[in-house]
């Protein structure tokens, strides 16, 4: 046999080595990004189980305030449902997309749970709501911070999946984009607050 019989096989077996090399890089990478999404639950998880004790702190001095602390447990019941859902299939962009807006609701329930704490400084000063409150602040870091190893998880995925050669064995092994975990606040919310004096 010539040499020349040999080139469409090798051509082939180096188009499949390719291929294979390509389908495990954009499998690391989604376990990478379904890792980094794993911490992010850690730290939803832990701020879900701060609230109610919080909660429950803040209704011994809160009487008058039983909406606000209503609107806490509901945001954080439905931030809890979002971020199963997500959990549970991490490639559905709704999810995500309803988990980012699950925890936008929660952070504005928290924040009016927070001012109306101010108000009272029998209840500011209570050491088990300086404790919880102060335990919440540093999850809250720690969600960011995981937020965005998440997204950068993603931006290394999408990257993958969507460059040529790799992109022919993503739409052939059916690697669907991901979503990124947006801010969890509005632009508007972003700004800076304007001091006057």
């Amino acid at each position: 046999m010539e040499l020349s019989a040999f080139v469409p096989w090798l051509i082939l077996g180096a188009l499949v080595l390719l291929a294979v090399v390509i389908y495990n890089k954009l499998v690391r990478l989604r376990n990478a990004m379904s890792n980094a999404f794993a911490q992010i639950d850690v730290q939803l998880k832990r701020r879900y189980d701060l609230i109610p004790n919080l909660v429950e702190t803040a209704r011994k001095y809160l009487q008058h305030e039983r909406e606000t602390l209503e609107a806490v447990i509901k945001a954080r019941s439905q931030a809890q449902a979002a971020a199963g859902a997500a959990r549970g299939d991490l490639m559905a962009v709704g999810n995500i997309a309803a988990l980012g807006a699950a925890e936008a609701v929660l952070g504005g329930a928290l924040g009016r749970l927070m001012a109306v704490v101010e108000a009272y400084p029998e209840l500011k000063a209570d050491q088990n709501m300086r404790e919880f409150a102060e335990e919440l602040t540093s999850t809250e870091n720690r969600i960011g911070f995981s937020r965005q190893a998440f997204n950068d998880a993603v931006l290394d995925y999408n990257n993958a999946a969507q460059q040529f050669p790799a992109n022919v064995v993503a739409k052939l092994f059916t690697f669907k984009e991901a979503a990124m975990l947006e801010s969890t606040e509005h632009p508007a919310e972003r700004q800076a607050p304007r001091v006057t004096f």
